[in-house]
């Protein structure tokens, strides 16, 4: 049998570099190739340049060549150049003393006849991020913003806001700023305005504050001037600068109605543009432009509806649920806006776990007088899905549109029927809601009650709906016969229930019983007061023992504690605050509507 070769003697394949040896090879390479001038030399640099950026990919160490890349650097290739570039980027920044041997031919190359050139020679530039030579900054940058290449032009613009993030001092006492308002008022590219306006929001915001000229400048950002001035070369810009501008717009605070209606006028046809983003930035503009203006906001919330709902649908599943999102914030707001539309909502075969959940929730949002029915008969189709959380999502909304008062009573007789498709997750669903209805509406007992008192407590596995069916027994075991005895059943098998949320359910519903039917439950609620004060969990034990001292002190006090006259619950709690609600509003078209939170960004900011 051949011996086994030792993995470190195995040849290295020639798209894997082997290390220090293919460094140092490269590195002789490039000496050669420095300086020269034979016919195919661009090619082979081309080609040796190559392997270094595959040496990178592949995580190996090459900032020993630094040198020699720099030496290999003049060239009139675009595509070597480019190579260099994205080199001499990476290794600056972990090599800071290495980055000085790069500003000489990035200058040079920053005055080179090819626009394409000096435009990557001044990203470069910008991108080193070394303290030490902001100095080498500043002449490039200011001669860019004058270049006469768009290119260059828009490359100075950012690279003015990263120079400001080296060197705020150093791009203050330049005065880029100006320079860049200037340039964003009078350059006939769009590409350049955008990236002027942006550079400009992020300098002035985060200079604001230290300083109250910033501040203003801000202000002036959002005057009239410059408002209408974006908005009318809007359909210029890309879908980022729209998007940019739309932002802007939409912290604009009009004199008037008519400067209001004037700018609706000009974003009108962006609601039908074919990106989600830039519809969701205009639809932001016009809610916001509008909040104080009750008639036409409600007419906004009507004009909108028909470029969201094509977005939801023509769109890929990630966006589908973005805008599903911004759809459910408004029907909070207007729960009216798309009671006529419920059909938008229901669920498709196709669509993911996160996309139906949450039209399921916009179901239960826009139900109403009018459109109960056709909405319930398509949850009941749901309960049966074989996606099991979809299946005890549509049976919660069908609870939640019941608690909400709209035609309770076909409502019920729905989720009575779930009690008989013998699944136990549908049982356990039903239970819990049948438990809500109850206390919401307690003329409906005596029908739940008889279907409910059928179902042997052995079927139910998941502690939340026999926690449920507990509740029941103890609440209403003046109506169900068998209460006392399937109870004690319960309190034989204590030991086998591991959910202390189940235990503490037992010890109260037993309690409630032993007040309504003495005879038949004092056995039991003996057991269950011994079970429960020899129970290792804390919260079990402790109710047991306040029970069982309660008991000792006066049996009237505790039945006035444990089972007092109960009036009907009108309202469940809600979630989120109404206040939640209005900041996650204020952030429209931002991840806050996403994740339901306030971007905490924002107040960071506004400090």
């Amino acid at each position: 049998m051949a011996p086994t070769v030792p993995s470190a003697a195995k040849s290295a394949s020639p798209s894997q570099p082997s290390g220090k040896s293919e460094v140092a090879d490269l590195k002789q390479q490039l000496r050669q190739l420095a300086g020269s001038r034979a016919p195919d030399a661009d090619d082979q640099r081309r080609d040796v340049f190559k392997r270094v950026i595959s040496c990178m990919t592949a995580g190996i160490d090459v900032s020993a060549a630094f040198g020699e890349m720099v030496l290999c650097s003049a060239t009139s290739d675009v595509v070597t150049k480019k190579m260099c570039y994205l080199y001499v980027g990476v290794h600056a920044r972990a090599h800071p003393d290495l980055a000085l041997l790069t500003i000489n031919f990035l200058q040079r190359d920053c005055r080179d006849q090819d626009p394409t050139i000096r435009g990557l020679a001044l990203r470069s530039l910008c991108s080193l991020r070394v303290r030490n030579l902001v100095e080498y900054l500043v002449t490039p940058l200011t001669t860019g913003l004058k270049d006469p290449s768009a290119y260059v032009r828009m490359i100075a613009a950012v690279g003015a806001a990263k120079l400001y993030h080296i060197s705020a001092t150093a791009c203050i006492d330049a005065d880029l700023p100006a320079s860049l308002k200037a340039l964003m008022l009078s350059d006939p590219d769009a590409q350049v305005v955008a990236n002027c306006l942006h550079s400009l929001q992020e300098i002035w915001t985060l200079e604001a504050a230290n300083s109250e000229a910033a501040a203003r400048e801000i202000e002036t950002l959002y005057s009239k001037p410059v408002v209408f001035y974006l908005l009318n070369k809007i359909k210029e810009f890309s879908e980022w600068a729209q998007c940019l501008v739309l932002e802007l717009a939409s912290k604009f605070l009009p004199s008037d109605n008519n400067e209001i209606f004037d700018i609706m006028n000009l974003l009108e046809d962006r609601l039908q543009h074919a990106n989600g983003a830039v519809v969701l930035s205009t639809i932001k503009v016009f809610l916001h432009l509008t909040m104080s203006m009750t008639d036409v906001h409600q007419q906004v919330y009507e004009r909108i509806k028909a470029p969201l709902l094509t977005l939801v649908g023509a769109g890929s599943p990630e966006q589908s649920y973005a805008v599903l999102c911004h759809l459910h914030l408004l029907v909070m707001r207007a729960p009216m806006l798309f009671s006529s539309d419920y059909k938008s909502f229901y669920c498709q075969f196709s669509d993911p776990s996160y996309v139906k959940k949450l039209k399921l929730e916009m179901l239960t949002a826009i139900a109403n007088e009018s459109n109960t029915y056709e909405i319930v008969t398509e949850l009941c189709e749901y309960a049966g899905n074989v996606d099991v959380p979809i299946a005890r999502e549509s049976i919660r909304a069908v609870g939640k549109i019941a608690l909400q008062q709209y035609d309770v009573n076909a409502i019920v007789d729905r989720l009575l029927q779930f009690l008989e498709m013998d699944k136990d997750f549908v049982t356990a669903e039903t239970l819990v809601l049948v438990k809500d209805l109850l206390r919401k509406y307690p003329q409906w007992s005596h029908d739940c009650i008889a279907v409910v008192g059928n179902i042997s407590s052995k079927n139910i596995q998941e502690p939340k709906g026999k926690a449920a069916l507990i509740w029941m027994l103890g609440e209403y075991s003046q109506d169900m016969h068998d209460a006392p005895y399937v109870l004690e059943s319960l309190v034989e098998n204590w030991d086998e229930e591991h959910s202390p949320e189940v235990r503490l359910h037992l010890l109260t519903a037993v309690m409630k019983c032993f007040f309504k039917r003495p005879p038949e439950t004092q056995k039991a609620l003996g057991a269950t007061l011994a079970a429960g004060l020899s129970d290792t969990h804390q919260d079990v034990h402790d109710r047991a023992l306040f029970y069982y001292r309660l008991l000792q002190y006066d049996p009237a006090v505790a039945e006035r504690v444990v089972n007092p006259p109960k009036q009907a619950v009108s309202v469940f709690a809600d979630t989120q605050s109404s206040e939640m609600k209005d900041r996650i509003f204020d952030e429209f078209n931002s991840l806050s509507v996403v994740y339901q939170k306030v971007f905490l960004l924002t107040s960071i900011v506004e400090r």
